[in-house]
């Protein structure tokens, strides 16, 4: 009968585990004993086992590296593509955008086009926002001394802001269009329409008094039609879209929550034609109608017949007035 040979590995494993617990409750209670000496200590062993454990936090600090490199390549690469993309868009425009200068070159020439010399523009900044609840206004640093008339149409670079309502030496007062004093007659297009662009006080004036309500679609370009002479026409004002309360309304183009440069145009007035009468001559005096029909002559036979039948009712015609009378001798 073979001898059974003794297990000694599991009351060592037991001993272990047990003097492990025992260490770890020790450290537990050491770390939490509220002493000045205890805490000396803690932060000697602190000092002398933290800088000789870097070697374990080596990986751990270069997987994390690893990780952040990847993500941060992955970022690369998405926006690198992004930006290939673009580039390609934006070569075709610039290839479209190339063509249509040509074309609008080429009609200009053939149809001997002047573009408007006194239409120029001078480029101010925007000081201060002097809106209120009841007032849209900003300043800009330029005025008399520039030149600057009340009137005048402000643009942000592409579209329209505003007009000049108060000019001093130095700055200028600009109303905007969301004002609600603002009135601004634009034309819509592609219809033609012409109506009244107003402000409320709010990012989106409404259209007022158009033509054809229903010909007015949401996205239709809305430019400034030049009527009264205030504006100059064809300025970029925004785009129609439909609000919640069923009016057509205006997207502006101008970016209102980034004013910070401005454009006056030195719009002139149009040239009044003092001689109209050359160009449309008057009516000429007399009577104003259809023509009479033409008078007819009386014939010859005719006068005989009646000078006879006055002769025989016993009747002298009447005397020539032509005729001169007879001398008495």
């Amino acid at each position: 009968m073979a001898r059974r040979s003794h297990d000694y590995a599991t009351p060592v494993r037991r001993i272990l585990v047990a003097l492990l617990v025992l260490v770890l409750l020790g450290v537990f209670l050491f770390w939490r004993i509220d002493s000045l000496r205890a805490e000396r200590m803690r932060a000697a062993i602190v000092d002398r086992l933290v800088p000789s454990l870097e070697w374990v936090m080596a990986p751990v600090t270069a997987a994390s590296r690893m990780a952040a490199g990847f993500q941060s390549y992955q970022r690369l690469y998405q926006q690198n593509q992004e930006l290939r993309r673009e580039l390609q868009k934006m070569s075709a425009w610039k290839e479209a955008a190339v063509q249509l200068e040509q074309e609008n070159a080429k009609l200009l020439a053939q149809n001997n086009v002047r573009l408007d010399p006194a239409l120029t523009s001078v480029s101010g900044v925007v000081t201060a926002d002097s809106g209120t609840a009841f007032r849209q206004s900003v300043l800009v640093n330029r005025g008399a001394r520039d030149g600057i008339l009340d009137g005048w149409a402000t643009m942000d670079g592409l579209g329209l802001v505003g007009r000049i309502t108060g000019v001093g030496q130095t700055t200028s007062r600009v109303m905007l269009l969301t004002d609600p004093s603002s009135r601004l007659p634009v034309t819509i297009q592609p219809s033609g329409q012409r109506a009244l662009l107003t402000g409320d006080n709010t990012a989106l004036p409404y259209l007022d008094f158009m033509e054809s309500p229903e010909d007015v679609r949401p996205g239709d370009r809305v430019v400034s039609s030049g009527d009264g002479g205030l504006f100059p026409p064809g300025l970029l004002v925004g785009q129609a879209v439909q609000a919640s309360d069923r009016r057509m309304r205006v997207r502006l183009a101008a970016d209102y929550g980034r004013l910070e440069f401005l454009r006056v145009l030195r719009s002139r007035p149009a040239e009044p034609l003092a001689d109209e009468g050359a160009l449309i001559p008057p009516p000429p005096p007399g009577f104003i109608g259809p023509p009479l029909p033409p008078r007819p002559l009386p014939s010859p036979l005719i006068g005989a017949e009646a000078g006879t039948g006055l002769q025989s009712a016993g009747l002298s015609p009447a005397p020539d007035a032509d005729r001169e009378p007879q001398s008495e001798d």
